[in-house]
């Protein structure tokens, strides 16, 4: 059925770049060994110009910053220096995670082209969100809730990584659901004089 509809596989393709990328705001190289090992395995279908995500290098070099990045995370004060860092890497992860998927269904430059456009903006709104609560968290409990916090992200990429796969557009409504609330959030603030 899915042959007779091939804008279904657009639709498809879009909302789990978006997913995949979102997972990336929260674990820059989490997403990209997840993705790399699942293409290697054949349950991961990314587009031929980006089958360099599942080679041996890069699932060894994901692998490597992949520990780096979760055992840094934990501890308080090297946490801050890595989110800041993350600024960049996470957007770039998402863009990457995002044009992998969508050069499935487009060519090589119109993915990443696509993936810049909604995969940076879909690893920014949970990174953005991830900072506010490390910021309110730091404050209350001068870091040593950070660990905590860093082990649930963890956790969160994971089982996000994996609703991605199984109903993305469960996890674009989620992103969207985190953008709203933070635009109301905002909204409600008083405006300094």
């Amino acid at each position: 059925m899915l042959e007779q509809l091939p804008w279904l596989d657009g639709i498809h393709a879009v909302a789990l770049a978006v997913a995949l990328a979102a997972c990336a705001g929260l674990r820059a190289w989490l997403p990209l060994l997840l993705a790399g090992g699942l293409a290697r395995l054949g349950y991961l279908e990314l587009g031929d110009s980006f089958a360099f995500i599942h080679s041996d290098k890069a699932l060894v070099a994901f692998g490597v910053a992949t520990l780096l990045e979760l055992a840094a995370d934990k501890i308080p004060a090297v946490d801050h220096a890595l989110d800041a860092v993350s600024t960049l890497a996470r957007p770039a992860a998402g863009a990457l995670l995002a044009a992998s998927v969508l050069g499935t269904v487009t060519e090589p430059l119109t993915a990443v082209t696509l993936g810049i456009a909604v995969g940076a903006p879909s690893a920014l709104v949970p990174h953005a969100a991830k900072s506010l609560v490390r910021a309110g968290a730091t404050a209350f409990t001068g870091g040593l809730a950070n660990p905590i916090l860093s082990l649930i992200e963890d956790v969160a990429t994971a089982v996000l990584f994996a609703i991605a796969l199984i109903v993305p557009v469960l996890v674009v409504a989620l992103l969207l659901l985190l953008v709203a609330a933070f635009w109301r959030r905002r909204s409600r603030q008083p405006v300094p004089a």
